[in-house]
This record gives C-alpha cells, sequence and structure tokens, in this order.
C-alpha cells in the first residue's frame, strides 16, 4: 500500500536530515575529543615545567631531606603520581610516589631535552620531561578519561541536532498540510462531487500558484466536459426522436404492407373461387332450364360436384395456412412426432405411381439415425409432398429430385432439390406469400408453399430458398429436434 504525498515527502525530508547531521554529529564527537587532547597535553606540559622549576629551585638551595619532602608533597597535586629528579648525566637521583606510578618513571633521562610520553591501559598515564640546570625532572600525571569528559558534550549536540531535526519535520508537516493536502483533498471532493452529479466544480484558494493553476485548469476541464455531457444529452434524445420516428414509419409500412397482402390475398381467392362459382351457375342455369337428358343431367351434376370441391380445397388450404400447426382444431388429436426418414420414404412410396412423376428420377439420401423431429408425421409428409410435387412441375419428364436429410445442431436439416429451371426471379421475394405461383391458372392456387411456412414455422423451424444454388432450385428446412 503506498503512503500519501505528506508520508513520502516526511520520509524523504528525513532521509535529508539524516544525512545531513549524522555527519555534522560524528564531526562534532571528533573535534571534541582532539580538543580535549591538545588541552591535556598542554596543561601537562605546564604542570610539568612549574614542578620542575619548583623541584630545581629547592636541589639548589636545600638539602636532600628538603627535596624528599618536597617531592612527597607534591604528590597528589593536580593528579601528579610520581616524581623522579635525575642528574645532569640522565641518571636518577631520587623518587617519590606510589610503587606502581615510579614504576612508570624512566631510568634513564635525556638532559636538556623536553619529552612527553603517554602510558598506561587507554593511554591514562602521561609523563612529562622537562630539563633543567640540575639535571631534568620527570612527572608521571595520572589523567582521567577524556571519553567521560567528552560524552556530555557529545550528548548535548545528539540531543540538539534531534531537537532540530524534529522540529523541522513537525513544522514540514504542517506546511504540507496546509498547503499541499488540504488543497488537493478539497479538490478531490469537488471532483467526487461533479462524478456524483453537481454541474460546477468548487476550486479550493490557495497560496501555492502551482495547486491555484491546477484547480483552475480541472474547473476548465469540468465545464467542457458538462457541455460536452449536454451536447451528447442533446444527441441521444434526438436519436431517440428519429428512431421514434423511424418506428412509426415503419409501423405505417407494415400496416401497408399488411394490406397490400390483403388484397393480394382478397385479389387471389376471388380469382380462384370466381372461376368455379362462375361455373356452378352457368350449369345451374342449364340444370335449371330443363330439357336435359339423365346423362347430360348426371354429368352437369359430376361437373357442380368438381368445382365445389375445388373451392372446399381452396378455403381448407387457406385455413390450413392461417391457423398455426402446434394448435390442432377442436376435435383433433395431438399428432406424434415426425421421424424424417419414414416421412421421407412415405411420401415417395406415395408419388411413385402418380403419372407426373412416372418420368422423372427420385433419389433419396438420408442420413440414418436422425432424430424425431417436432413437426407432426402428417404434417411432414404435406411440407414434401408440395415441395415434390412443385419441384416434378418444374423439372418435367427426364428431370431429377433429390430429397436430403441429415442431422445439424439441435435438429434435422431437410433438403428438397431439382435440377429444372429455378424459380423465376420476379417472386423469389414473394415466394412464400399466398396465391404467389407461376403455374398456369387452374394448376396451382398459390397456396402451397404459404401452408409448407406456416406448418414449419409454427413447429419451431424455417423454410427457405437457397439463393447460391445454380442447377436449379433448392429448398431447405430446418426442424428443431422434439424434447423429452
Amino acid at each position: 500500500m503506498r503512503g500519501g504525498l505528506r508520508l513520502q515527502i516526511l520520509l524523504l525530508l528525513g532521509g535529508l536530515l539524516l544525512l545531513a547531521f549524522v555527519p555534522l554529529f560524528f564531526a562534532v564527537a571528533t573535534y571534541t575529543s582532539v580538543t580535549l587532547q591538545q588541552l591535556r597535553v598542554g596543561h601537562a606540559r605546564a604542570l610539568g615545567r612549574a614542578i620542575a622549576a619548583h623541584v630545581a629551585e629547592v636541589r639548589a638551595s636545600r638539602t636532600g631531606a628538603d627535596l624528599m619532602s618536597l617531592l612527597r608533597a607534591e604528590i597528589g597535586t593536580e593528579g601528579v603520581e610520581a616524581i623522579g629528579v635525575y642528574g645532569l648525566d640522565g641518571a636518577r637521583l631520587a623518587a617519590a610516589g606510589e610503587p606502581s606510578a615510579v614504576d612508570e618513571l624512566p631510568r634513564d633521562a635525556v638532559p636538556n631535552r623536553e619529552r612527553l610520553r603517554e602510558a598506561g591501559q587507554e593511554a591514562s598515564v602521561l609523563t612529562v620531561t622537562v630539563p633543567s640546570q640540575v639535571g631534568p625532572v620527570v612527572a608521571v600525571l595520572r589523567i582521567d578519561d577524556q571519553a567521560a569528559r567528552a560524552a556530555p558534550l557529545v550528548r548535548l549536540v545528539g540531543l540538539y541536532t534531534a531537537v532540530v531535526g524534529l522540529a523541522l519535520l513537525v513544522i514540514a508537516y504542517f506546511a504540507l498540510t496546509r498547503l499541499i493536502v488540504r488543497p488537493l483533498d478539497a479538490l478531490a471532493r469537488g471532483a467526487e462531487r461533479v462524478a456524483g452529479g453537481a454541474r460546477k466544480l468548487a476550486v479550493p484558494k490557495t497560496s501555492v500558484r502551482e495547486l491555484q493553476d491546477l484547480g483552475t485548469s480541472f474547473g476548465i476541464m469540468t465545464e467542457r466536459l458538462i457541455q460536452e455531457e449536454d451536447k451528447l444529452r442533446t444527441k441521444i434524445d434526438e436519436v431517440e426522436r428519429a428512431t421514434d420516428r423511424l418506428k412509426e414509419a415503419q409501423d405505417r409500412l407494415v400496416r401497408s404492407e399488411r394490406l397490400a397482402s390483403v388484397g393480394r390475398l382478397a385479389a387471389g381467392l376471388a380469382h380462384e373461387i370466381g372461376n368455379p362459382i362462375s361455373a356452378l351457375m352457368g350449369l345451374e342455369d342449364l340444370v335449371l332450364a330443363g330439357g336435359l337428358t339423365p346423362e347430360e343431367e348426371h354429368d352437369f351434376l359430376t361437373r357442380m360436384r368438381k368445382e365445389t370441391e375445388r373451392i372446399h380445397r381452396i378455403l381448407r388450404d387457406l385455413l390450413q395456412f392461417a391457423r398455426p400447426a402446434a394448435q390442432p382444431l377442436s376435435g383433433e388429436e395431438e399428432q406424434e412426432p415426425g421421424d424424417v426418414d419414414t416421412a421421407a420414404r412415405d411420401t415417395a412410396a406415395l408419388v411413385a405411381p402418380q403419372r407426373s412423376l412416372k418420368e422423372v428420377s427420385l433419389q433419396l439420401d438420408v442420413a440414418p439415425g436422425l432424430p424425431a423431429v417436432s413437426l407432426a408425421h402428417e404434417q411432414l409428409m404435406q411440407v414434401i409432398l408440395n415441395l415434390v410435387m412443385n419441384a416434378a412441375d418444374a423439372v418435367g419428364a427426364g428431370g431429377n429430385i433429390r430429397i436430403a436429410a441429415s442431422r445439424q445442431s439441435g435438429g434435422v436439416r431437410l433438403l428438397v432439390e431439382d435440377d429444372g429451371p429455378g424459380v423465376d426471379a420476379r417472386v423469389k421475394a414473394q415466394l412464400f406469400e399466398p396465391f404467389v405461383t407461376t403455374k398456369e391458372i387452374g394448376k396451382g392456387t398459390g397456396l402451397g408453399l404459404a401452408v409448407c411456412r406456416g406448418l414449419v414455422e409454427a413447429a419451431g423451424g424455417s423454410i427457405s430458398l437457397d439463393l447460391e444454388y445454380g442447377r436449379g432450385a433448392r429448398f431447405v428446412v430446418d426442424l428443431p429436434s422434439q424434447k423429452a
């Protein structure tokens, strides 16, 4: 987890203070130690010279006993632990002091030469040789631990450094909080309010020029974003209004197309029913006029029966097209799912005796193990029969028709194809609408493909003309498998 700006700046400042004050602390400690060492040496020389002068004066005017008394009297003064008196030849003549301190005195002293020698553990013993006219005098001084003397001063310097560093960090903390962190927090809260729906960014005032410029830039950016949002809302409203207009236009187009379909349906129905009705009326007039032989009357009645059956067949096909196959008429029992293989073979056996198919080659290519489909057997045969009869009318004698079926994802694909002239381009777009046909009058009602589409779509499938097939016509029927 990353720390905030304030914490990171304080850590950086703390690191800089450590880099600045730690070397300073060690420099002060080293300088203090060196200075105390120099003071110690100077004090030892001054003390040694004073003692040597005093001893030289006593040696010139007093006896040896008085000299020893003086030496013993000097022991303990300013840390003096031993004093040695030497002759002009450097031999020691007399010595006074503690035995351990006397051992620190040299056996021979070099006359006419001042010397300074440190001895003992941790350099706590200082030996000073001072020449004189009657012979050198050597003093052994016990000095205190200079590190202990320097420790208070070093601690004071360290305390001062820590206090100054802490004060700088505290001052930096409050300065960062007031000058940077608070304005940034205020700017962030203002941005959150804008994100929550506010229409204006409240820019906090600050004495820091960079932050003031940043807040001004944020305010300008917010105003531009709000303007762009307003423009986008306006565009969205325009698109919605355009969509509504398109929907209204589409509804009007659908109503117009529906009216056109109803018109074509009425015209086709009038044409298909008008001919047999005209024939019926003419035959009825002949029967009513009388004077017919029984054979002629029977012939006229037979013709009237055929025309009536023709009208009945047209109306039945129209009703079959209009109602969904999944909703059987009252009195009809729900039919079992269809088997494509069985329906194809039954259809082939049914059309084999037909005169129009005696000179046509009918080929079956059905894959084994196809699942049952949701379209009932009788309706499935009706679809295949209609497609096969249309193909037979198209190819004529010597033509070829192929019925193929294969498994596909979720169901079965049924193909009925021929090598005839194909479908007229003028009727491809309305091929599955009622009363659309290219056959001669009396040979087709134009309801066959429309009924097939109604049956297939009611079963959840689809039927279409393969527009890419170039060797005739191919109809593709996709039927979903029957759910258990």
